[in-house]
């Protein structure tokens, strides 16, 4: 007998009725699961660790609802085949694939539906497929998309603490979902994006396994940042690792208003973009306070030096200057020190920093804000809700690479992006937060880049619009994520995913 969690099956010949059958697409895809997919594997919402699994790697806690929409199982696959397997039955009985990697999607797209009556299932990749395979000859490493970045950083610098990756700066966010919308970090001006891979396993919606070879490159070009769930499941992803030295630099510096945060924060949008690549300096600013966070690829000697050239208004001296492994800095800015153990070992934790109920929006700033906008910007981080802003610097090798190179267009002429993020307490209605948010963003559409105003496909955003499966309603949405690339994008879904069948409310609808 077989048993896939939650109901119970004889298996026999296809033609037997099984006991806990009915005439539904529902208990026909649960039917195909259990024929081949072992059990243990597979969770139903009548399963008693149902709900443990699903919000096991919910990072956005508003979804942990009961009015959020439940997926019919979440299928947690060891190997490909499970992959396989789901897509075939799910494509044969009429029922979705959502696909969750580290479940930091902001509208919690990988694991939930906006649409009520949709039935859908959760292919869980971070259960089971996080295997990091380090190659020191080529410094090249496969990951699976199930791994964190946090593992993955973990696992290159243990094999030699001189090669590192440029990925995100959040250590629990899941590779899949990371690498498929672009994938920004500290070290993008210097050695560019982490989509920027050499070739990647898919398993497509005729439930195809494909390498680089197999999709074609107008695939695999699609897949390196025009978004998640919307061409396929990838499994895996080959790239090249960078060199770096044996110790890095890094500061922390904060700058109230009446220190001068407004005019540092003014004269840094002309300074971090034209800083060599081995210099990345971002800034959070939150209530009346600019924290100016850098990484730099060298030691701290010469960063003083170059701070003091280009960028004296910060006033940055040798003590605020610390020299680590690149492998802590990765964790220094999220986790703290003596947390499950060293801080390398910090980057292992798949819980570390766990999110509350949020908002996230996002801008591309291609000309300078004046000073007189940043004080009344100031201001709204004075009102009732008010959240934080990271803003994110381009610039470097990142703007050599042309706009249609892989899908993420914010290359060329971009200054910086900008995260705007509300958070509130677990079971409040987030009413201040949400106007907070709305109000602010609102302001700066005067300030943004325009025709489209530019978004982060990774900073998912519902608000900028939502598709009904045809082109011209993605193009709403998708022009702001993609500019000139979401046409290609929608040609290439046409091609490999003519019926549609990896859908949510904002994928790539193919241009029939």
């Amino acid at each position: 007998m077989l048993r896939v969690r939650g109901c119970l099956a004889l298996a026999v010949s296809v033609s037997f009725f099984f006991p806990c059958s009915v005439a539904s697409p529902a208990d026909a895809f649960l039917r195909c699961l259990s024929a081949k997919i072992p059990g243990e594997l597979v969770y139903t919402q009548s399963s008693t660790n149902f709900t443990d699994v699903l919000s096991s790697s919910i990072r956005n806690t508003k979804f942990l609802t009961n009015a959020t929409a439940r997926p019919l199982c979440i299928v947690t696959p060891s190997d490909a085949s499970h992959v396989q397997a789901a897509v075939l039955c799910g494509r044969g009985q009429g029922v979705r694939l959502r696909v969750r990697s580290g479940g930091h999607d902001y509208e919690g797209l990988s694991y939930r539906s906006v649409r009520p009556s949709e039935v859908f299932a959760v292919v869980d990749l971070g259960a089971n497929l996080r295997a990091v395979r380090v190659n020191r000859l080529d410094s090249t490493a496969w990951v699976d998309s199930g791994a964190t970045i946090g593992e993955l950083y973990y696992a290159i610098a243990k094999n030699d603490s001189r090669i590192a990756f440029p990925a995100g700066e959040c250590p629990t966010i899941g590779v899949g979902g990371h690498f498929s919308g672009g994938a920004i970090g500290m070290m993008m001006r210097k050695h560019g994006l982490s989509a920027d891979v050499l070739d990647a396993t898919l398993v497509d919606a005729d439930g195809r396994l494909l390498d680089r070879a197999g999709m074609g490159e107008d695939l695999f070009w699609a897949i390196r940042g025009g978004g998640g769930g919307n061409f396929g499941i990838v499994l895996s992803w080959k790239v090249q690792l960078v060199q770096v030295p044996p110790t890095v630099a890094v500061f922390n510096i904060a700058k109230t208003v009446d220190q001068g945060a407004v005019d540092i924060l003014t004269r840094w949008q002309h300074v971090a973009p034209s800083l060599p690549g081995d210099l990345t300096i971002r800034v959070i600013v939150q209530g009346q306070q600019a924290m100016f966070q850098a990484l730099y690829l060298g030691a701290c000697g010469s960063l003083v030096a170059t701070m003091g050239a280009q960028f004296p208004e910060l006033g940055m001296t040798s003590a605020e200057c610390q020299p680590m492994t690149w492998l802590q800095s990765a964790a220094t800015p999220f986790i703290s020190f003596g947390r499950n153990g060293t801080l390398e070992e910090a980057l292992l934790s798949r819980t570390a920093g766990q999110s509350g109920p949020g908002k996230i929006k996002s801008d591309y700033v291609r000309r300078a804000i004046p000073k007189a906008a940043w004080e009344e910007i100031f201001s709204w981080f004075t009102k009732d809700g008010a959240g934080f802003i990271l803003l994110e610097p381009h610039g470097g090798f990142m703007g050599s690479v042309p706009a249609a190179a892989t899908p993420y267009p914010h290359r060329h002429g971009v200054l910086y992006v900008i995260q705007y993020i509300a958070f509130w307490q677990q079971g409040g209605d987030g009413a201040a937060a949400t106007a907070w948010i709305g109000g602010l963003y609102d302001l700066m559409g005067q300030h943004v880049s325009k025709n489209p105003r530019r978004a982060y496909v990774n900073f998912r955003d519902l608000d900028i619009g939502q598709n009904d499966g045809t082109p011209k309603s993605g193009e709403v949405w998708g022009e702001r994520y993609f500019v000139g690339n979401y046409w290609r994008l929608a040609a290439v879904k046409a091609a490999v995913d003519p019926t549609d069948y990896f859908s949510s409310e904002q994928s790539i609808p193919p241009l029939r």
